[in-house]
Parts: structure tokens; sequence; C-alpha cells
């Protein structure tokens, strides 16, 4: 997307726990590679307690009329949060990058794959009933006309990676009509593009990323699976406080590092800023500044593989040590 603004607008929300303490630390990085509007909303617990509501209206408002947002992370709310901002932006993929850097010690080192997660139904549709003391229950959805979009995405993003193929996630043997909705509609926009898109089995691509992960570039998958299996993908490459993520629209889109609000650890400074310092570098390339978010890109790795580096990757710096290092390296 190219803004519509001389002057970029950027929706922040910094949200519950450690997000108060890694946004601001990506913002100053984007401050430092561009000019940008930024305006403040909030969300989550915290204004739930003060207002009535995880989500105002205002909030809605400022993400819609934003070209992006920066979102960091909310609580219990979550369900009420994210989800609906995802549709606000009209997000209908999920963008999580994996890759082990050097520096960090990594269980699989070779690993470096995206997840392309459908990122509009599945169960996270929120169509669930209680209706007994007993029972309740959760309507499944999947529709033809957002597998393919997806698959549309993932095939003009393979040819612009150069790749022939990629593997699409699925449990069609079990959920044969709705897996197997998707899976077939995968594979039919990919076999119009002369991509070859590979199924494999959900609970199988568990086993195999782990053990075989230099066999994985691109996964396609719908909303649960994606999530699952990038949290894994987080996991063999260092924690997840290095997986970035972007939430893409037609035009607007929303961009949020994976982990969550980590209350065991917010509030202590200690928090690892680079899943939202790269999750900003992937809003850059929505914004078209691709020569700014290969900068930061290039100063969040010599950070990674130099120093300092928060506990959670075996230092001691602070949160705002390690933004400041990679500010430095700008």
């Amino acid at each position: 997307m190219t803004a519509q603004r001389d002057t970029p607008r950027i929706a922040v929300i910094d949200g519950d726990g450690i997000g108060r303490e890694v946004v601001p630390e990506a913002r100053k990085v984007l401050e430092a590679v561009g000019e940008f509007e930024f305006v403040e909303a909030e969300a989550g617990d915290a204004v739930a307690e003060r207002t009535g509501t995880p989500l105002p209206e205002e909030t809605r408002e400022t993400v819609a009329d934003a070209d992006a947002t920066l979102f960091g992370a909310v609580g219990d709310s979550a369900a009420d949060v994210v989800l609906p901002l995802r549709d606000v932006v009209g997000s209908y993929v999920n963008v999580r990058p994996a890759r082990a850097y050097p520096g960090v010690e990594a269980v699989r080192p070779e690993l470096d794959l995206v997840v392309l997660r459908e990122n509009t139904e599945g169960v996270y549709a929120g169509h669930e009933q209680r209706l007994s003391d007993d029972l309740s229950t959760l309507t499944r959805v999947v529709t033809d006309s957002a597998s393919r979009r997806l698959a549309e995405f993932a095939c003009q993003y393979c040819e612009e990676m150069g790749l022939e193929s990629f593997h699409v996630v699925h449990k069609a043997n079990v959920m044969r009509e709705t897996d197997g909705r998707f899976l077939n509609a995968v594979q039919s926009i990919a076999a119009e593009h002369g991509i070859e898109a590979e199924p494999v089995l959900m609970d199988a691509m568990a086993t195999l990323m782990s053990l075989q992960p230099a066999e994985y570039d691109v996964l396609v998958t719908p909303n649960l699976a994606g999530d699952v299996l990038s949290d894994q993908a987080a996991g063999l490459v260092g924690g997840l406080g290095l997986l970035p993520s972007a939430n893409l629209g037609p035009e607007n889109a929303m961009f949020e590092p994976v982990h969550g609000t980590a209350p065991d650890i917010a509030g202590q400074g200690m928090a690892n800023p680079v899943a939202c310092v790269l999750s900003a570098a992937m809003l850059l390339e929505h914004l078209d500044r691709y020569d700014a978010a290969e900068q930061v890109r290039e100063a969040t790795e010599a950070v990674l593989a130099e120093g300092p580096t928060t506990p959670d990757l075996g230092g001691d710096a602070t949160t705002a040590a390690v933004g400041a290092a990679i500010r430095d390296r700008l």
C-alpha cells in the first residue's frame, strides 16, 4: 500500500502488560527512520476496568482512519479487542515470519519460514453457545471466498519470493467438510497460478517442523492452525520475543508482536522489544518504506548478534537498553 497522506498516520495502542513497555520502544525506532503522525488510542483490560469496554468506539475510529496501526498486547479481553480490530482494518491474512538469528540460541537454527494464516473465520469466527449446564458448542466457519483470497495472497507472495510451491496445512481427513473446502479452494487457486500447494496434515506439520525445518518456506493455514504452529516456530528459534506479525487488509493494516501481555514480567522493564520492533519494520513495508524497513531489520539483527539482549535470550539488559541499542545502530 502507498499511504494517502504525505505524512503517514499511525495509530498506536500499547494495550496491557508488556505491551506498554515494548510499543514505546518500537515507536522510537519508527521516529528514528521517518516522519509520521502518531495518534494514541487505548484498548484492553485496563481501559475496560475504567470505562466498561475494552475497545472504545474512539479507538475503532482512530484505527479505521489511520494508514497503519502499531499494537502491543491485551490480556483477558483479547477476543474482544484483537478480533474486532482485525475486522476494522479488513484483515484477511495474518503474516507471521519466524526465523533463527545469528547470536540467538535456537533449537532449530535452520528454521526460516512464514506462516500465512487465514484471519477472519475458522473457530475464531465467534459463534459459541452455552446450551445447557453440561453443553457448549462452537461453530467453525470456512468459506470458499476467504480461502481463495488467502490463496491468492500466498501465490503472490511466492511469486515475489521466487518460490514455486508452498505447503497448505489442513485436517481434512477429520474435518472433511470445512477443511476439505479450505484445502480444495487453496489448491484450486494455486493451480491457476502454476504453483504447487503441497498438502500436509496440521498434526504432522507440528512434528515435521521440528524434525525437518529446512524443508518448509511458506505455510498456508486455517486460523487456529496458524496460531498454534507459529507459536511452535517461536519456540524453535528462541522464543515469542522474536516473532512479529502483520494483519493485512486491502488498504489498512495492523502490526503486533505475536507474544501476549506476559504478566509474570510486566512492569519489570525486562521484556524483549524485538518482536515489536520487527513488527514496526513490517509496518514500514506496508507504507512502501522498504529501505527504512531493511535498516530496522539490519540494526535489530546486529543487536541480537552482538548484544545487549534481554533475559529471555540469556542477557541482562532492560527493554529500554535494547531499544536504545537498536536506535544507536540506525
